[in-house]
């Protein structure tokens, strides 16, 4: 294999591995990088949350199908401080029975779907998560009352054949 081929070997090994968000996430330095550098990598948020302390922090969902919500801290000069995965075990043990929808959505970014189910009455929210078996797909719910509480959260998991 001559040297060029090895290189586009490699660097479609990454794609495949990491996809473009690895590639994008990889330049951007927190510290250096600026409101700027995230909107030419990134394109607009799906969400922008304000902080505290005058920052915000940026939303990319990577759903529906994708396994990933990427939060972006930025301080009040528009410098990027944090970056973060937030479809994780830790965040998911964090949700409390009465949570609001919105403080929900603030932790792990925009569902991939959303049920109504009349009859129980309740509405579910959905988000592809990391596998936990080869050639299956998890999905992690939040339940709510029809005004927006929650009520429990549950998993789903479908064995791909």
């Amino acid at each position: 294999m001559n040297p060029l081929s090895r290189a586009l070997a490699a660097l479609a090994s990454a794609v495949g591995f990491y996809g473009f968000d690895g590639i994008h996430l990889a330049a951007l330095k927190p510290g250096r990088a600026t409101t700027r550098d995230v909107r030419e990598r990134f394109g607009a948020a799906a969400a922008e949350w304000p902080n505290s302390d005058g920052g915000a922090t940026w939303e990319y969902p990577r759903g529906p199908a994708g396994t990933q919500c990427w939060m972006l801290t930025l301080d009040h000069r528009g410098v990027l401080q944090k970056i973060e995965q937030v479809l994780t075990e830790e965040n998911f043990a964090r949700i409390e029975r009465d949570w609001s929808a919105a403080q929900v959505r603030r932790l792990l970014g925009k569902p991939a779907s959303e049920a109504g189910f009349p009859l129980k009455p309740e509405i579910v929210w959905e988000w592809r998560i990391a596998a936990t078996a080869p050639g299956a797909h998890t999905w992690f719910e939040v339940h709510f009352t029809r005004d927006g509480y929650v009520t429990g959260t549950s998993r789903r998991e479908e064995l791909r054949g």
